[in-house]
């Protein structure tokens, strides 16, 4: 799988602290802005939309 863009949250400013977001057909990844490749976790769209939900809502 090849990620094209990464995106990390304008929040973050500068900071290195934080994790990068990434789409890709039907997947979304998540990858440590400090170690670019040292992996990342991959989820299904709809896994990554219910996973926003619940730390927006509070539940997370």
């Amino acid at each position: 799988m090849e990620i094209q863009t990464w995106r990390k949250s304008s929040y973050s400013g500068n900071s290195a602290q934080c994790v990068e977001v990434g789409r890709a057909a039907d997947l979304t990844a998540v990858r440590d802005t400090k170690n670019r490749g040292g992996g990342m976790l991959v989820v299904d769209r709809d896994t990554f939309a219910a996973f926003l939900a619940a730390v927006k809502s509070g539940r997370l």
